[in-house]
């Protein structure tokens, strides 16, 4: 496999980026659902439709990772639409950030991380939110080693099935504070 390259998606990528989606998140979290719920949650949420949506709206951004001529990890960013009291129009949320299983803990999440970040932080600071399962500890501890706290739950419905989801949040004002040594 070579280097892995991480570039914006664009309406052309809307199969492969649904595609990606479909298959990381059943790699992922397939096994906690029953079939007909996973189904009917993919069908959703992954659909070449809700995909082509999500591509064209402008306060929304994708990222696509591929090797070769692999896809293997993606990213979306667009406005926060998490359930919780704090989360004004201008708040901006980290979507979905996944890779496939072999490339996950070798940094490449980071760098995929850091350009959405990037996108969500281009016009100025902004307040970020991220919807974490809370049995994903690893997910936890990387967004806590990017300065994210827990500052509420949540259920997050998957066909029939409710998880039991961590809100986590970081405050505009942190992203403009340097973190540079001096």
């Amino acid at each position: 496999m070579s280097q892995p390259l991480i570039r914006r998606a664009g309406s052309a990528d809307a199969a492969a980026l649904a595609a990606i989606g479909v298959r990381t998140f059943s790699d992922t979290f397939g096994h906690l659902y029953p079939a007909a719920d996973l189904e009917r949650f993919l069908a959703d949420s992954y659909s070449l439709e809700r995909t082509v949506a999500d591509l064209a709206d402008p306060a929304k951004a994708a990222w696509l990772v591929e090797a070769g001529d692999e896809v293997v990890g993606f990213a979306l960013a667009g406005p926060c639409a998490l359930p919780h009291a704090e989360v004004t129009p201008d708040c901006g949320e980290l979507k979905r950030l996944y890779l496939l299983k072999p490339l996950q803990n070798g940094g490449l999440g980071a760098r995929l991380f850091a350009e959405t970040i990037a996108w969500l932080q281009a016009h100025g600071p902004r307040t970020v939110w991220i919807g974490v399962w809370s049995e994903n500890h690893g997910a936890q501890r990387f967004y806590a080693r990017h300065g994210f706290k827990k500052v509420g739950e949540y259920g997050f419905q998957v066909g029939d099935t409710i998880d039991h989801e961590y809100i986590l949040r970081r405050d505009a004002v942190s992203f403009s504070i340097s973190t540079a040594p001096l």
